[in-house]
């Protein structure tokens, strides 16, 4: 009877900070009582996002969804046994009887976009990196988060003129 359930993503809650531990246990279990087959893969889905801050790029990784893992198996009474039973797992969405997400809802949690984050501000004197304009110095106007453009205005022959540039192209000048 269990081949006739089809494995399904549900969405186990966890406590806070948890996840790691969850996944590794249920590893763990998984792998020692041969549970391959009904509990088929565990995920927790994460973000990379880029942080300027300080003049400097790094890339850190975020938790979608904390406190919850995602868990894909076959839903019978033993595989909800087990994974309700894991330690640091509070339950799953939906109460005692689980909810499996749907395609369309899993899929938009796998799509992860970008995120950039600077600590550039409008009004701020920053140095151009690149292009014709490298080491000029300007006032950003206006920060462009969906393009991930800076309008900066620097003065050339005694006017004022705006450049567009990408948030890599200019560092903030330390006050």
């Amino acid at each position: 009877m269990a081949d006739l359930v089809q494995p399904q993503w549900y969405v186990v809650h966890t406590y806070s900070g948890y996840e790691n531990k969850v996944k590794a246990n249920l590893e763990k279990i998984i792998e020692n009582n041969g549970l391959e087959d009904m509990i088929q893969e565990i995920s927790i889905p994460i973000e990379e996002a880029i942080e300027i801050k300080n003049n400097r790029r790094r890339t850190v990784q975020r938790k979608l969804l904390p406190g919850y893992v995602l868990v894909k198996m076959r839903m019978t009474e033993d595989s909800w046994y087990v994974v309700r039973n894991t330690r640091g797992v509070t339950g799953f969405v939906g109460g005692s009887r689980p909810t499996p997400l749907s395609e369309t809802d899993f899929a938009s949690i796998g799509q992860t976009q970008e995120i950039v984050r600077v600590d550039i501000e409008p009004g701020d004197e920053v140095r151009i990196l690149a292009g014709p304009f490298k080491d000029w110095t300007g006032r950003v106007t206006e920060i462009d988060k969906q393009l991930k453009r800076i309008r900066v205005l620097v003065t050339m022959l005694k006017r004022e003129l705006a450049i567009d540039l990408a948030y890599d192209e200019v560092v903030r000048i330390a006050d």
